[in-house]
């Protein structure tokens, strides 16, 4: 099951006594749904809790004839396309008009008679989502969206998510394959959005999944700096023994000061120990700083020497 299934799966589960509510909801399913007409209304969906939600919805509030087809997906065998249809044309006009539309409409609008108060609009765009939105798996991604079918309505809906008091929503549009998606991008927005229609628990579990993968972030992060880190410790050592082996092989260990014989001595014994254990080893310990100063002078005394030979500079 996908999260969009269990978001939707949650706002079905809602309780909602008023009946202007329930309305609301109804209206936004319908009317952001496949056919919404004077005569004929139509509504299709993937997910069996959005089918029965609507169903019940139509069945409280106006009683209609209603036909329900599930069919097989062509694309995906597993996946169920439900249709809901109000088969009588007379219910379809009783229940157009009663949300104040009429026949003679040109273009499909939001009536917003229809939302006189904030918690009938928080109803309204819940039903909108039951019909035509997506959420994205927060593992993968932050991003929801309402696929509409329509111009105005997709700016009807903007206008309607810009003004809710409770929360600074800021949704883009794009249009793709014929159809205008509204859309959020961040888990902030997304996690206000569910909250407001509904899906509190849904919500959750993207903040939840956002701080499991921080924290994972960041623990890559830092083994990554670790990594680099022991790379680096490691091609500097490797480079100290090269140069104190090319001293040894040419002019001899003795040729180098008594401070510089020693440090040289003890890295080559330990190539993996690091500069501070170098220096605390020392039969006069000193700082990790201090160590790296007299390996920089070997580095220095075999540059030299190779030159004077002939040698491919360390």
């Amino acid at each position: 099951m996908s999260f969009s299934s269990d978001v939707k799966k949650e706002l079905c589960k809602t309780r909602c006594f008023d009946r202007e509510m329930r309305k609301a909801e109804l209206y936004g399913m319908l009317l952001f749904g496949k056919t919404f007409r004077a005569d004929k209304l139509v509504f299709t969906t993937e997910s069996s809790h959005a089918a029965a939600r609507l169903t019940l919805l139509l069945e409280e509030l106006y009683m209609p004839i209603i036909e329900r087809q599930n069919a097989l997906r062509v694309r995906s065998g597993e996946s169920r396309l439900y249709k809901i249809e109000v088969v009588d044309s007379e219910d379809c006009r009783r229940i157009y008009e009663d949300f104040g539309h009429s026949a003679s409409q040109v273009t499909l609008r939001v009536n917003r008679a229809n939302l006189s108060a904030d918690e009938l609009s928080a109803a309204f765009v819940r039903g909108v989502f039951l019909s035509c939105g997506s959420v994205s798996d927060p593992m993968k991604s932050y991003h929801a969206e309402f696929c509409v079918p329509h111009k105005n309505l997709s700016v009807d809906l903007c206008k309607i998510l810009t003004e809710v008091t409770e929360c600074d929503f800021a949704p883009k549009t794009v249009t793709r394959s014929g159809s205008y998606i509204v859309y959020f991008k961040g888990s902030e927005q997304i996690c206000d959005l569910l909250t407001y229609i509904g899906a509190p628990i849904q919500a959750m579990e993207i903040m939840g999944t956002k701080a499991v993968k921080q924290v994972r972030n960041n623990i890559n992060r830092r083994v990554n700096s670790e990594m680099a880190n022991i790379e680096k410790v490691v091609s500097a050592a490797v480079k100290q023994t090269e140069a104190i082996q090319l001293i040894k092989d040419t002019v001899g260990l003795e040729a180098l000061p008594d401070d510089l014989r020693e440090i040289a001595l003890l890295r080559l014994e330990n190539p993996d120990m690091s500069l501070r254990a170098l220096g605390e080893n020392l039969s006069t310990p000193i700082s990790r700083s201090g160590a790296n100063h007299r390996l920089q002078r070997i580095m220095e005394f075999a540059q030299s020497k190779a030159a004077l030979a002939g040698k491919k500079e360390l």
